[in-house]
């Protein structure tokens, strides 16, 4: 019997494509997000059960797994204020916020969770991070993430839930953020601009198609082998500049790079990728 899964976040630029990957793999999907007028034009709206809920309206007194169906697991994707990474919102609101709720689900029964986290709970650290790393965040939403997990960690112990956080790098593709790199690069070939303006585009990083993304985020919430901290990325070191002009070769895109327009950003290191042992044995 396929399991019933419940994902939060479902329309947005990873939920999206999550949910894509349950229904193609045919799986029951409980789909919720904030904005239910954004679901309805999604074409898988007619192939869930669609649920809104806005985290802001968290009531304790709500019994929140039978609310959502009595899901077999949960896939939890939302997280509200990005990509305003060094707001204190994220500490002060989104953090007692996700957290009572994931420990609402949890304490009524929820016995198989997966949390997306991100790269940046490794902080300033440089080269290949692996999961066993100590956490050093340097921003607002770094610290915010860090702390969800390592309180989840604790209460799931206590519950006895099968608990897998999905460390999240760097991710591209259809429906991400305007603000992006290449959402950006994008527009200028389109306005056909004679150059695009970016960093000096030296700083190596970790990328990967937010459809491998989705794929392997399935993958890890559908076993139990491999628990705890788990990188999503490729394991493949590239500076922007090459992932830049990369991407350039494979759209036929032509545009001079304007390098070293933009400052080098603050909350990141200059050079880190992911270390892929652990997502490895479950992909293959």
């Amino acid at each position: 019997m396929n399991r019933k899964v419940l994902i939060t976040g479902a329309t947005g630029f990873i939920g999206n494509h999550v949910v894509h990957e349950l229904l193609k793999k045919e799986y029951p999907v409980i789909a919720s997000s904030l904005h239910k007028e954004k679901a309805e034009i999604a074409d898988w709206f007619n192939k869930v059960k669609y649920i809104p809920f806005d985290l802001a309206s968290y009531d304790p007194g709500i019994n929140y797994y039978q609310f959502f169906g009595e899901p077999d697991m949960l896939i939890h994707l939302a997280w509200e204020g990005l990509p305003a990474y060094k707001s204190s919102f994220h500490q002060d609101v989104n953090l007692p916020r996700h957290l009572a709720f994931l420990s609402n689900l949890i304490e009524n029964g929820l016995k198989d969770l997966t949390v997306t986290g991100t790269c940046f709970e490794y902080g300033m650290q440089e080269g290949c991070l692996k999961e066993d790393m100590p956490t050093m965040p340097g921003n607002a939403y770094g610290m915010a993430k860090d702390m969800l997990r390592k309180k989840l960690e604790i209460l799931v112990k206590k519950h006895a839930v099968s608990f897998k956080w999905v460390r999240l790098f760097y991710m591209y593709g259809k429906g991400q953020n305007p603000g992006s790199l290449l959402s950006q690069l994008d527009k200028a070939l389109v306005d056909h601009e004679p150059v695009f303006n970016m960093s000096g585009g030296e700083q190596v990083r970790d990328f990967l198609p937010v459809e491998k993304v989705a794929a392997d985020i399935v993958m890890i919430a559908f076993q139990n082998k491999v628990t705890g901290v788990i990188n999503c990325c490729s394991g493949k070191p590239v500076t922007v500049k090459e992932f830049v002009e990369n991407y350039l070769r494979e759209t036929n895109g032509h545009i001079s790079l304007n390098l070293g327009y933009y400052p080098y950003p603050d909350h990141e290191p200059m050079r880190f990728w992911g270390d892929t042992h652990k997502l490895n044995k479950i992909i293959n």
